[in-house]
This record gives C-alpha cells, sequence and structure tokens, in this order.
C-alpha cells in the first residue's frame, strides 16, 4: 500500500496474548489435555444419572459442563482469530483443523448428557427449570428441550459430530481460504477481494466499473470451484436435516433464533411488499448521480465527488464520542477495544474478508476484526462491530450458554451503534448537499441491511429447496434463482447486467450459517424502532438498553425487547419500522430539492 493511501490503521492489528501467545504456545496442548481429563471426570459422574438429579446436583453438573466449553472455546476462539488474519497460512489453518477435530470429539464425548436432559418427562424437566436452585441456567433449560423432536440416538449423534470435520467445516474452510487467497488485478494493483470491493464504492464511475468487471472475472475463474461446494454444503444440509425430521430448510435456524416460522415469514413478506421503496430511492439517486441507466456497480457510488480518506484516529473519535454521550459505561468499554489492542483493522494479503465481533468465551473478552479503508462505510463498520463488541463485553456475566444472544438481537447492539454515529455526524453538518449525502449513504446501508438481505433471504429458500428437487444445481442455474430474486428487488430502478449472475457465489454467509441474511433485517427494523423509542422518551433508556445487553441470551427475544417498550409479535412492528425507512426517502428528496 502507497504512503497516499494510508489511513493509519496499517498497524492496527489485535494482540491476542489473553488467549494464547502464539500458536506454538505450550499452553494449548496442556489446556487440551486439560479439557479431556475433564470430558472423562464428567462422563463417570453423570453418565446415566441425569434423569435422577437434583436441582443442586444439576446446578454443579451444568457448571463443570460450562467450564469445558469455556475452555476449548478459548482455544477454539484462538485459533479462529489467528486464522483470519492470515488465511494462507499453514500453521494456522492446521491449529483450526486441530480444534474442529478437537470440537467434535469433545461433543461425541458429551453428547449423552444432553441427550439424557431431554429424555427427562416434561412434567419432572419444567419442575427443574422453575426450581429456584436453576434460576440462573432458566432459559439455556427451556431452550435446549424446543431440539426434542429433532434429537437422534447417541451413537448418530457422535458419527453426524465426527463426520462434520471432514464434511461441512473442510469445505467452509476451503471456501474462505480459497476467496483469501485470491487477488484482483486493477490498473496496476493487485489487490484482495476487500479492496476490489471496496473499489466498487469509488466516486470515479469508470473505476467503479472496471473494478465490478475484474471482481466478476475471478469469480468466473473460480465458479467451477465455488459452484462444487455451494452444491456439498447444501447436500450436506439437506441430509442433516432429512436425518432429523426438520420439516424446511430454515427450521433449525428458526429455532435457534428463538423465533416462530410464521414470525419469519411475516417479517420477509412484509419487506418484500415494500420493494416499491428501494425502486423509488434508487431512481432517486440515479437523478442525484446525473445518470441516464444505473447499475449494479453504481448502486452505492457516492452523490458528492469526495476521495477523501478518513483517518483512522478520526473514525475512533467518532465512534467512541458517540457511544459515549449516548452512556458514558458505554464509551468506557469501547475505549478498552482500543487501548488494549483488541481490534484489528488492517489491511493485508491472506486476511478474509469482512468483519465480525468474536465473543469468544466469557473467561477473557470480545475481539473486533475488520478490513479499514478509510471510507465512511468503514466507519460504520466500526461502528457495527464495536456494537457487538459492546454487547459481548456485558453478557459474559450470563456464562457460556447464555451470553450469546440469538441472531435476530444479536443484530441489535451493533445497528444501534450505527446509528448513534450516523446521528451525530449529521447534526455536525449546515450544508443541505453534505447532509443529502451522509443521509443517501445512510439509506444505501439501510437498504442493504433490511431489503438486500430478505432478497438474499429469498435466494437462499431458492437454491436449497431447488438443490433438494432437482439434484446438484449448475453456476448457471445458482445464476438464474440469484437473477430472479435481484430483479425482483430492483425492478426497473437498476439495470443488472449479465456479470451480476456471479455475484452470489462470493457472500460466505450463506455457507457459514444458512438462513442467516434475514437476521440483519429484523436488527435493523428492531433498531429503527427502538431509536424512535429513545428520541420520543431518551430519560432513563440509556439504563434500559445496557440491561438489555448485559442479559444477553438469557430469556426470550420478546420478553428483552418488550422492557424497552418494542413488542417484536405485533403484526404493525414490521410495518412501522418500513415506514422509518420511507420517511428517511421522503426526507431525502425534500433535500435533493433544496440543494439544487
Amino acid at each position: 500500500m502507497s504512503d497516499k493511501k494510508k489511513n493509519g490503521a496499517e498497524n492496527v492489528v489485535w494482540d491476542l496474548n489473553d488467549l494464547y501467545s502464539s500458536v506454538d504456545d505450550p499452553k494449548i496442548a496442556s489446556d487440551k489435555k486439560h479439557i479431556f481429563d475433564l470430558c472423562e471426570s464428567f462422563e463417570k459422574s453423570y453418565r446415566g444419572k441425569v434423569e435422577n438429579l437434583s436441582a443442586e446436583e444439576l446446578k454443579i453438573a451444568l457448571s463443570k459442563y460450562e467450564e469445558i466449553y469455556d475452555l476449548s472455546g478459548r482455544i477454539g476462539s484462538f485459533a479462529y482469530l489467528q486464522w483470519s488474519t492470515n488465511t494462507e497460512d499453514e500453521a494456522y489453518g492446521k491449529l483450526v483443523q486441530e480444534v474442529n477435530e478437537m470440537g467434535s470429539e469433545i461433543s461425541q464425548k458429551l453428547v449423552f448428557f444432553s441427550l439424557e436432559w431431554l429424555q427427562l418427562d416434561d412434567e419432572k424437566a419444567q419442575q427443574l427449570i422453575d426450581s429456584p436452585t436453576l434460576s440462573f441456567y432458566k432459559h439455556y433449560l427451556e431452550t435446549s428441550r424446543l431440539y426434542k423432536p429433532y434429537k437422534l440416538e447417541e451413537m448418530q449423534e457422535q458419527i453426524l459430530s465426527a463426520k462434520s470435520v471432514t464434511g461441512r467445516s473442510a469445505w467452509v474452510r476451503f471456501f474462505d481460504e480459497t476467496l483469501g487467497a485470491a487477488r484482483f488485478e486493477l490498473d496496476g494493483e493487485t489487490l484482495t477481494e476487500q479492496e476490489i470491493l471496496s473499489k466498487v464504492h469509488d466516486p470515479d464511475r469508470n473505476i467503479r466499473k472496471k473494478a465490478a468487471q475484474v471482481f466478476t472475472d475471478k469469480l468466473q475463474d473460480l465458479s467451477r470451484t465455488l459452484t462444487f461446494v455451494f452444491n456439498t454444503l447444501l447436500a450436506d444440509k439437506s441430509t442433516n436435516d432429512k436425518l432429523r425430521s426438520y420439516p424446511d430448510w430454515i427450521t433449525s435456524r428458526n429455532l435457534s433464533n428463538e423465533i416462530k416460522d410464521e414470525t419469519v415469514e411475516t417479517l420477509v413478506t412484509s419487506v418484500t411488499n415494500h420493494y416499491h421503496l428501494v425502486q423509488r430511492f434508487y431512481e432517486l439517486k440515479k437523478s442525484l448521480l446525473g445518470l441516464d441507466e444505473l447499475y449494479e456497480y453504481d448502486r452505492y457510488a457516492p452523490i458528492l465527488e469526495s476521495t477523501k480518506s478518513i483517518q483512522w484516529d478520526e473514525a475512533k473519535k467518532m465512534v467512541l464520542d458517540s457511544y459515549t454521550e449516548f452512556d458514558e459505561r458505554m464509551g468506557d468499554i469501547t475505549k478498552e477495544f482500543f487501548d488494549k489492542n483488541w481490534i484489528d483493522a488492517a489491511i493485508r494479503p491472506g486476511k478474509r474478508g469482512g468483519a465480525y465481533s468474536a465473543g469468544t468465551v466469557p473467561s477473557a473478552h470480545p475481539y473486533v476484526f475488520m478490513n479499514y479503508d478509510g471510507k465512511i462505510r468503514d466507519v460504520q463498520t466500526l461502528a457495527h462491530e464495536l456494537g457487538h463488541g459492546v454487547h459481548q463485553y456485558l453478557s459474559r456475566k450470563q456464562g457460556v450458554f447464555q451470553s450469546s444472544t440469538p441472531l435476530t438481537t444479536a443484530e441489535t447492539a451493533s445497528v444501534f451503534g450505527e446509528m448513534l454515529v450516523f446521528q451525530k455526524l449529521k447534526k455536525q453538518l449546515d450544508d443541505p448537499k453534505e447532509k443529502l449525502a451522509l443521509l443517501i449513504g445512510k439509506i444505501d446501508d439501510t437498504i442493504a441491511t433490511v431489503f438486500r438481505q430478505i432478497s438474499m433471504n429469498r435466494f437462499e429458500n431458492a437454491i436449497h429447496n431447488t438443490r433438494r428437487n432437482e439434484g446438484e444445481l449448475s453456476a448457471k442455474r445458482f445464476g438464474e434463482l440469484w437473477m430472479e430474486t435481484q430483479i425482483a428487488l430492483y425492478g426497473d430502478s437498476v439495470k443488472l447486467t449479465d456479470n451480476y449472475q456471479h455475484w452470489w457465489s462470493y457472500i460466505p454467509h450463506f455457507l457459514h450459517t444458512p438462513g442467516y441474511v434475514y437476521a440483519y433485517a429484523f436488527g435493523e427494523l428492531l433498531v429503527l424502532a427502538l431509536y424512535e423509542v429513545y428520541q420520543k422518551q431518551p430519560d432513563g433508556f440509556a439504563e434500559k438498553y445496557m440491561e438489555l445487553l448485559e442479559a444477553g441470551g438469557s430469556d426470550w427475544p420478546e420478553n428483552l425487547t418488550s422492557k424497552l417498550g418494542v413488542d417484536i409479535n405485533s403484526p404493525d412492528f414490521w410495518n412501522n419500522g418500513l415506514k422509518v425507512i420511507e420517511k428517511m426517502i421522503i426526507e431525502a428528496e425534500s433535500l435533493a430539492k433544496e440543494s439544487k
């Protein structure tokens, strides 16, 4: 990277010493041995005895169970975090594989415990769930019972766990390493996936168009490989779903998200019924950009011709100030991420694309991963991931099994963090043109989070069901299904070229966490509702919000959000959130007239 392009994030790399010092740290081997010693002791103590455990005895057992998963999660977190920074490093990949194999062994040794718990009759299980002695584990115990109809016999569960190491997990890793190793040649520069995708946001249309072509060419080069990976993982999920008798491809995800199938259907229907808002917005953007036709590579074009790079320290200040103004404690926690090197933001060869916040384990702390390129959207990404980080930091008190939230509410803190930064930036602007540019960028992000994610959910639904009905799919068939769902979203407002039919193949969520994407829409609409509450009733809101984050996954999502005045089961809930998006578009249209 040339000096001209430096943004201050080049040396922002995390310090993983709170987990382990390196892949060669001898403590990893000793901890692995200790884990299996704990597993052996646990099995001797509890195999065949769960049905007769008292509430106090079950509490002790769960505490020991947590200890095993906290320690194994520590090794697993370190391995994945380290590998993410360089997917081409063989030593990092080796440790990831060892961790996957270790996790499978642990699962095989301990699966008896969850199966024996599920074998308890409902009345006896409910007595234990309601016992004051087990109050800390109540939600974990009650949600685990949801899986009772879908569990197999112990030997079958062990086989599935063992085969996943050389099956699903291996293919997902191969996908990540393939794209991590991909390089893109643009105007004499050799770019990573993250860097080439960043060029599609460039104010220069010629650069956007060339970047999109270069990216497409590489996806075409990798088409056979990526298509095979997708087919294999779709078939793998289909097999597992059949074995477990899940009625639909999305059932397991909805169970994990603690949400009813009907609620997801209502969300999807509400959003798809409002695709006209997307088309209305892109007609406005086409006009603002002065274009006769808006192509897919124009969607994220900024409307002001600014190439200013936002320095890392400036981004850091934006996020810290926004978070601290909302709640001082929130700001203090966020500051720890910067001060203690819990963030990896530097773009470098081999580093996987995208961004995430890893909660790791309750005995440690979260880490934030991103690829900072100095754009305003990178500031929003930083705010997003630090929102997750604060959430994970606070929820550690709920322990291994209840610190994580369902995906539906997992996006609450991240999207709320983005909103805080956006509102702060907006208040600082007086020029209508600058306000409009910021608002257009925010609507771009909101459309990507709500509407595009639901269109991707429709693509996922199509590929899972089509793979099950038609067998292995060709790259062309994937492309057809992708284009159907994207044309439905954009209508005539965006001209999708033939190149775009290949752009399904690089999206990791489809493979990492099937069914994930609707959670983004859920989270965005929930935050829009929460922010409306905050604006109308600011007194005491921050305190309640922090309590929500601290609760983690210790209660049902509707119970947690209801404390902030939101009813996610209300039929009007989704439409109210969509009305807020419509208001943003109306404001943009008004500012556009004012800016002329």
